[in-house]
């Protein structure tokens, strides 16, 4: 069907029409049956493709109109001559073919919602729309991807700080580069650009483009950070930590201190331990206030927890979590999760495993990974060395090194004392061309469903390859986080800037680097840093921890030293408090029009909930509106607190007068 109700996973409706163009007169002639299912976006309006879109259209019996998308090129190229004169004369009717009549897409959409919106025969497409081709985008030119992914958090982190600092300290808005910031982020989105599709010089231009507006954020943040934490209550050399974010986690901090001799921070009711590395001073803090913070005592004596005390060496890492047995090449022979009683490896298989593959699609290099690439394949056995590199009170270390051609892969394995998950950062001078890497993890969770993460919820796509649709994906996109679960137990694996993945019969596989050499020669031919979590869990993922995990794990705490004695704000703050666990609040700002306070939010979690909003700031009113920030409806405001229901996977943008 072309013509179609598409309902997204809050249940919400679009209506939908696909009419890609055919050349009429090619498929009618002997031997051009290839040319059955051509298809474009960048129709050449002739009196053929008029024609060959009208034959095509299967839904006469609903319908009598089609749009016909036209245009040379994909990259905002637009009519030409040829087409416009071809259309003035096809408008006054030729025989045999349809009559056009140019429009803009707006028109046409709403006299088709009129001629079918009550037609019992309008078919309802519910979930994804998978697209079975230009799977290669998820992964190529990594660069660009990590620098979105981080731009985005940035910028996200800057709005909440500015407006905080704004409301309460009365500094400027930084609109005109927040404005900036986001046009060069959202234009480095376009089709070609994000994706990895692009020539050389368009990321010679985009890595400029980033670390500039990275540092821009970087150096507001770090200002409104110091603000806030002087004026927290405590003393100076007290930590205090800011939680950007719309949800909390316990989480790994790293802190700036100069004074050596302090071993740990208290919040008052507990001490948690310092580690010295050698990206500075690491701890484990409880979880903070969501878009708030918590202040910190450092203190130069903390008494040791013998009873969690890890046990590391290059062949077995053992916490109170996790027994870990590795391989002389840096393969995990065997996860036994203690808390779940039960081994995470297949039996008679390996975890970590790295592996290469030819990749030479068919037509498109930079673009596709065609399902074949896997019949050319050398897994990467040999490590140059295993070591341990980190043994501390707080986290160990392994340290796996390998050579590939010409390439240099270098794996740290995080090991925690006091977090149920374990990370693997890579750090990987590549320089291969038309080689696809990815790491293994075969996992003895037995499912037909996993779950991805994609923007404002998640989908769950097959296991198994039971039909062609099922076997078509191969290689699926997601966000930050996957999961593969049974119906009490489960594994979420979270990345820091990669979307490329598959989870077939148990094994999940996670595609870290494509290298094309079309139409970009050097792409990905550098150096490359990103991280994996796996954080195992002992309920189903709807009620599991990990959504508030990836968000923290992408967009971590920030920590700073108060520079000196304040009591102008509470040693414990938040903005505002959601008593929902399952609804995130995505967005704080300021509005566009600099009138009110912008904060949206999404049920992440697939269930009804009702959640109440309160705020640490006086406000007169609230309503609902529109991602263009127009008022759409008042909500309910009892003693201050705002009350929202929300439906599964549902967003709500609420604007607030302050």
């Amino acid at each position: 069907c072309d013509t179609f109700y598409w309902e997204g996973i809050d249940g919400s409706r679009i209506l939908t029409h696909f009419i890609p163009a055919r050349d009429y007169n090619a498929v009618a002639k002997e031997g051009s049956a290839e040319n059955e299912h051509f298809t474009t976006y960048n129709g050449m309006l002739n009196p053929s493709q008029v024609m060959g879109s009208w034959q095509r259209y299967s839904q006469k019996h609903i319908n009598d109109e089609v749009l016909m998308s036209y245009g040379w090129g994909d990259g905002g190229g637009g009519p030409t001559f040829d087409m416009l004169e071809n259309e003035r004369r096809l408008s006054k009717g030729i025989p045999g073919a349809p009559a056009t009549k140019q429009c803009l897409p707006t028109e046409f959409f709403h006299v088709l919602e009129d001629k079918v919106k009550d037609n019992k025969y309008l078919p309802l497409w519910s979930g994804e729309l998978y697209l079975e081709y230009h799977r290669g985008t998820y992964t190529s030119m990594a660069r660009n991807k990590k620098f979105n992914r981080k731009s985005e958090f940035a910028y996200q982190n800057m709005e909440f700080l500015a407006e905080v600092a704004n409301r309460l300290f009365c500094t400027a808005y930084p609109k005109k580069e927040l404005d900036e910031g986001w046009t060069t982020i959202l234009r480095n989105q376009f089709h070609d650009i994000l994706p990895g599709s692009s020539i050389k010089e368009v990321y010679d231009e985009s890595k400029l483009e980033y670390e500039s507006i990275l540092a821009a954020s970087e150096k507001f943040v770090g200002d409104y950070s110091k603000l806030i934490a002087n004026a927290a209550r405590g003393n100076a050399g007290d930590i205090v930590v800011i939680n950007p974010n719309g949800q909390k986690t316990e989480a790994p901090i790293i802190i700036d201190l100069k004074d050596s001799e302090i071993k740990g921070l208290s919040d008052g009711e507990s001490t948690y331990e310092i580690q010295k590395t050698e990206d500075g001073f690491l701890t484990v803090v409880p979880s903070v206030p969501e878009h708030g913070y918590k202040v910190f005592a450092p203190v130069k004596e903390v008494k040791a927890n013998d009873n969690n005390a890890m046990k590391v060496s290059e062949k077995e890492v053992e916490t109170q979590f996790f027994k870990i047995e590795i391989d002389e090449n840096g393969k995990l022979v065997s996860i036994f999760d203690k808390k779940a009683n039960r081994e995470l490896v297949k039996p008679n298989e390996k975890a970590n495993v790295l592996v290469t593959y030819e990749d030479h699609p068919h037509n498109f290099d930079a673009w596709d990974i065609n399902n074949y690439y896997t019949e050319k394949a050398w897994e990467i056995e040999k490590a140059d060395s295993v070591e341990v590199v980190e043994n501390g009170p707080v986290r160990a270390c392994i340290k796996v090194t390998y050579t590939y051609l010409s390439s240099k892969l270098v794996q740290y394995m995080y090991f925690y004392r006091d977090l149920y998950r374990f990370d693997i950062r890579n750090e990987i001078d590549w320089n291969e061309k038309n080689i696809l890497l990815r790491n293994y993890f075969p996992m003895d969770i037995h499912a037909t469903e996993a779950t991805y993460e994609i923007q404002y919820g998640n989908v769950k796509r097959p296991t198994h390859y039971n039909t062609s649709w099922d076997f078509a994906k191969f290689e699926v996109c997601a966000h930050k986080w996957i999961d593969l679960s049974e119906s009490n137990y489960g594994l979420s694996v979270i990345n820091d800037c990669k979307f490329g993945y598959s989870i077939h019969d148990g094994v999940i596989g996670l595609t870290m680097l494509k290298s094309a050499v079309y139409p970009n020669p050097e792409a990905d031919k550098e150096h490359h840093s990103f991280t994996y979590s796996f954080c195992p869990h002992n309920e189903p993922i709807a009620m599991s921890d990990t959504v508030a995990k990836a968000y923290v794990f992408n967009n971590p705490y920030i920590a700073v030293q108060k520079e000196e004695a304040g009591d102008k704000l509470p040693s414990e703050w938040q903005l505002l408090n959601l008593d929902a666990e399952s609804v995130v609040t995505e967005v704080v700002k300021k509005s566009e029009d600099g009138k009110s306070l912008i904060v949206r939010m999404y049920e992440a979690q697939d269930r009804r909930e009702t959640a109440g909003v309160k705020l640490a700031v006086p406000f007169k009113s609230a309503c609902l509106c529109n991602v263009l920030e127009e008022k759409l409806e008042d909500v309910s405001v009892s003693d201050g607190e705002i009350k929202l229901d929300f439906k599964p996977f549902e967003i709500k943008t609420l604007r607030v007068e302050l």
